[in-house]
């Protein structure tokens, strides 16, 4: 696929709503590049935690600001993953920024203003020769509000929560659903109030509710509209 046929695709929506899984099979399918904006947030909400910067009693929001300048986040392709893994400072953190506790805390650090402005500098970056996936909270309203195609991923709290409850059980996570459904509703509340762009539908995005559908099912009806999109 050449250049001029090549689209930006954004997908917002809420969390656990397989947001990452369907932009990396978009991605794959497409031979697109795929950016998970919200692993970028997770790693400086991770490099927040391990710096003692904030913790579930306390946030020092200008502590953080001003270590900004001594983080720095890379995203590099891993051909045998088929997708990008966030390294902050050097450091593959991964397998780190997944657990329950970075959950916790990524919603208050991504309300930072100063945070938001660095990393959708650095993810604006990303589009230059489009051809590009990327999911998260804004990609549709502030980071590329000229992509071609929006999508925005909704589906119930318990639904969600039943899916990251399984994924961190099938990892061996211990960790009671009740705790799952607590975060994802406290996320949803930060993520939907916060000042800075907080999680909205774009006008012009369509909206998947994919309650009742599987990941397969889910990339089908994604599917439908890329195409749509790229034979118009």
């Amino acid at each position: 696929m050449n250049n001029s046929n090549k689209i930006i695709i954004a997908i917002d929506g809420y969390s656990s709503t397989g947001k990452s899984t369907l932009a990396k099979h978009l991605a794959k399918e497409l031979g697109y590049v795929y950016v998970d904006t919200g692993a970028m947030y997770r790693a400086v909400a991770y490099y927040a935690m391990k710096q003692g910067l904030i913790d579930e009693n306390h946030f020092d929001k200008e502590g953080l600001i001003s270590d900004l300048n001594k983080i720095d986040l890379n995203l590099q392709f891993n051909a045998k993953l088929g997708y990008a893994e966030i390294f902050l400072n050097g450091e593959n953190v991964e397998s780190f920024i997944r657990s329950i506790e970075v959950s916790n805390m990524v919603s208050k650090v991504a309300s930072i203003s100063e945070i938001r402005e660095k990393l959708v500098e650095q993810q604006q970056k990303m589009s230059l020769d489009k051809g590009i996936v990327m999911d998260g909270r804004d990609i549709g309203t502030v980071v590329f509000p000229e992509a071609e195609l929006k999508l925005f991923m909704t589906a119930s709290a318990e639904n969600r929560a039943q899916r990251r409850f399984k994924e961190m059980t099938d990892n061996g996570v211990q960790i009671q659903y009740e705790t799952v459904l607590e975060n994802v509703t406290s996320r949803d509340h930060l993520d939907t109030t916060r000042d800075d762009s907080p999680l909205v539908k774009a006008d012009d995005a369509i909206e998947i509710d994919n309650s009742d559908m599987n990941v397969d099912q889910t990339f089908e009806v994604a599917m439908r509209y890329v195409k749509e999109r790229l034979n118009s």
